[in-house]
């Protein structure tokens, strides 16, 4: 790792995982500003190969994952188009840059998970709910469209029926329901935070090759023709089948063992 976390002292790393907060505590849990600069230039370094992690961990710093945007910001800017605009900009680079990772992304989603907020759980691997979770579109309660990827992760994850009734009712949906539906992945009855990010460990110690294999065929699979799709799952088992952790995994199913990822 060569990246200095003091530049982004709401990022930590822990046990393999990047936690980034999106939030914090005492300002509403609205989309904070600085969390996601600092979210970037993380992610930057992460991408670049200057931060060593297995897994991303997105968190609230307080009881809400993100209540959504900034809306007393909105009124106050003296250009509210371009104010929008440039936040959804900042915004979307964080989306793109998490759509990019070959390494397992986790969203810790306790508590409301409103309008950008709801955004950014979509855009991860993993989203864990519990029953305090609360989902929400939120925009059409303000009179606004989605952003942050909702209204293109949404009806992939519940349908396009479903995603249109949820984002026009604009009516708050319990974490069970989000959870049944697919919109979130996984249900606790436990800590939200505590079980996000025993699973982002868990995942951080994990075959991170096979991960990135898996991520890089579903992104392809919207686009590509079934056949082509199945000489690019050929090649990528292939590959994998001499890489290191292949190996260690074929071995250790063999022997009967756990297998220990990430030593090659």
């Amino acid at each position: 790792m060569t990246f200095d976390l003091d530049t982004t002292p709401l990022v930590t790393l822990e046990d393999g995982v990047l936690t980034l907060p999106i939030s914090l505590d005492g300002k509403g849990n609205a989309l904070d500003g600085e969390a996601i600069s600092q979210m970037k230039a993380a992610l930057t370094a992460l991408l670049a190969g200057e931060i060593d992690a297995g897994a991303v961990l997105l968190v609230g710093l307080g009881k809400n994952f993100c209540a959504g945007g900034n809306v007393a910001g909105f009124a106050a800017a003296d250009d509210r188009g371009e104010h929008v605009r440039e936040l959804a900009d900042h915004l979307h680079a964080a989306i793109r840059q998490l759509d990019e990772l070959t390494i397992p992304v986790v969203a810790a989603v306790a508590g409301w998970a409103a309008g950008a907020g709801l955004s950014l759980a979509l855009a991860a691997d993993f989203s864990v709910a519990g029953p305090d979770t609360r989902v929400l579109a939120a925009y059409p309660g303000i009179g606004l469209s989605p952003d942050g990827g909702m209204s293109w992760n949404l009806p992939r994850a519940i349908g396009p029926a479903a995603a249109r009734a949820f984002i026009l009712s604009n009516e708050p949906m319990p974490g069970e329901r989000a959870y049944a539906l697919g919109m979130l992945t996984t249900f606790v009855e436990g800590d939200v935070k505590e079980a996000a990010r025993a699973l982002a460990v868990r995942l951080a110690s994990g075959p991170s090759e096979s991960y990135a294999a898996v991520k890089s065929l579903l992104r392809a699979s919207g686009s590509a023709t079934l056949s082509d799709h199945l000489d690019a799952e050929r090649d990528s088992i292939a590959r994998l089948a001499v890489s290191p952790d292949g190996i260690e995994g074929v071995d250790a199913f063999v022997a009967k063992r756990s297998p220990e990822f990430g030593r090659g």
